[in-house]
Formats: C-alpha cells, sequence, structure tokens
C-alpha cells in the first residue's frame, strides 16, 4: 500500500465507511489531537521508565488508537470498529489508585516539571485535556453522537497522567514544586 493517495490534497480527508470531510472539520480536530497524544505517550516511552508504567502507557497508546478510530467513524458504522467500554475506564481507575497510594497527600497546585519523563507526562496530560476539550465540541454538533466512554475514558486518563508524572518524580527522588502564588 502506497503512503500518498493524493486524495487530501484538496484539503479534504476520508473516514471510515468513506464520507469525506473537510481536514479543519471538529471531527478530524478531535481524533487528530487523540493522535498527537498518542504520539506524545510514545515520545514518553523513550524514557527510562519501569517496565509497569511502560506496559500501562503502551495499553494506553493501543486504547488511544481504538479511541481514534471511534471518533473517525461516523455513528452509522461504528458497530465495525473498536471503541471505548466503560470497563476500560475502570481499569484507568483501578491504575490511577494504585500509584496514588504511594504518593503523598496533595495539599496544593504544583508545577509541571521534575524529571523528564515526568515533564513529558505532564504535557502528554495537557494535550489529553485539549483531545477532551475537541471530543465535547464535536460531541455538541446537532448531527454528531458521541458516546459517553471517550469523553471519561479522556477525563481519567488526564488524571492517570498526572499521577504518573507525580510518581516519576517520586521514584527519582524529585519533590514537587508547588505553585507560588502571587
Amino acid at each position: 500500500m502506497k503512503i500518498y493517495t493524493k486524495t487530501g490534497d484538496a484539503g479534504e480527508t476520508g473516514l471510515f465507511g468513506g464520507l469525506r470531510v473537510s481536514k479543519d472539520s471538529p471531527r478530524i480536530e478531535a481524533y487528530g489531537t487523540v493522535d498527537e497524544l498518542n504520539a506524545l505517550l510514545g515520545l514518553v516511552r523513550v524514557q527510562e521508565l519501569p517496565a509497569e508504567v511502560d506496559r500501562l502507557l503502551a495499553n494506553v497508546q493501543n486504547e488511544l488508537f481504538n479511541l481514534g478510530a471511534q471518533l473517525a467513524t461516523p455513528a452509522e458504522n461504528r458497530q465495525r470498529t473498536p471503541g471505548i467500554a466503560a470497563t476500560t475506564i475502570s481499569c484507568l481507575e483501578s491504575e490511577i489508585d494504585r500509584f496514588e497510594v504511594s504518593l503523598s497527600l496533595l495539599k496544593e497546585f504544583i508545577l509541571p516539571g521534575g524529571t523528564p519523563a515526568a515533564a513529558q507526562l505532564h504535557l502528554a496530560r495537557t494535550v489529553c485535556r485539549r483531545a477532551e476539550r475537541c471530543v465535547v465540541a464535536l460531541s455538541r454538533l446537532p448531527d454528531e453522537v458521541v458516546a459517553a466512554e471517550p469523553l471519561a475514558y479522556l477525563n481519567r486518563l488526564s488524571d492517570l497522567l498526572f499521577v504518573l508524572a507525580r510518581a516519576m518524580n517520586a521514584a527519582a527522588g524529585c519533590a514537587d514544586t508547588p505553585w507560588q502564588k502571587g
């Protein structure tokens, strides 16, 4: 299969099922931002990470591909694509709880940063929040149908990325940096 098709040269792209839409449509913005998040997690994974964190992020990357496929598919064709299930969200919650139990209780806002892996996880969290905003915008369009699971998944994933950033700093003996008000 050739990588270039020339079918997008006029500013349109094809969705699963054949429908063509503008490359700046809210649907493309939503799954494009999910793709950006996925690429950023790939960047995080080139860092030296504990094996359990690397496996978790690899799993999240696969889930993000499923989410992207779900967002790239019009509602009438979605039965043919994998999606995000409620059990997937529950798994994220379990991972948040597992990592958070070893962290100190947060009593103030913290600044993104610390180790390279933690800083990249904080950046991934912000891209995840942007993806969430894009999916919300898509869901509010009158002719679009977006299930509740993608939004809940992105919301939980941003929490997991925050907790993982803190966990990477803690594992390296790097304290969180509190926000200095004023």
